[in-house]
């Protein structure tokens, strides 16, 4: 498997004055977007959320965003290892993605082709 990508992902309380920091730290201007009452920036290798508690529950229970070059292999290997499957791997609008517990109780999504 791998990884070609980590993202970040972190819950912030205002995402207009988080947003600066961000992108003076990784000289990249944020995408800004909404999905699920959850307003979201991507900022190069970081994924900002903000909204209730209720609507970002389900982001912030994600450690991180891990895209793979074969999701399959990616998602075997890690079952090897020790991880459980907690959402198998489904397709999205930009390839598919899968939800897997780590050993340690960490909750990564997987996304690859």
């Amino acid at each position: 498997m791998t990884i070609q990508t980590v993202i970040a992902r972190q819950r912030v309380a205002d995402l207009d004055a988080a947003v600066p920091f961000y992108e003076q730290l990784t000289g990249l201007r944020a995408a800004r977007f909404s999905h699920a009452g959850v307003s979201l920036a991507s900022v190069g290798p970081f994924l900002l959320f903000a909204g209730t508690d209720e609507a970002v529950r389900r982001f912030a229970a994600v450690t991180a965003t891990l895209t793979v070059t074969e999701l399959d292999t990616a998602v075997g290997r890690a079952v090897a290892a020790g991880a459980t499957v907690v959402l198998p791997a489904t397709p999205t609008p930009n390839g598919h993605r899968a939800l897997l517990r780590h050993p340690d109780g960490g909750v990564f999504e997987y996304v690859g082709p």
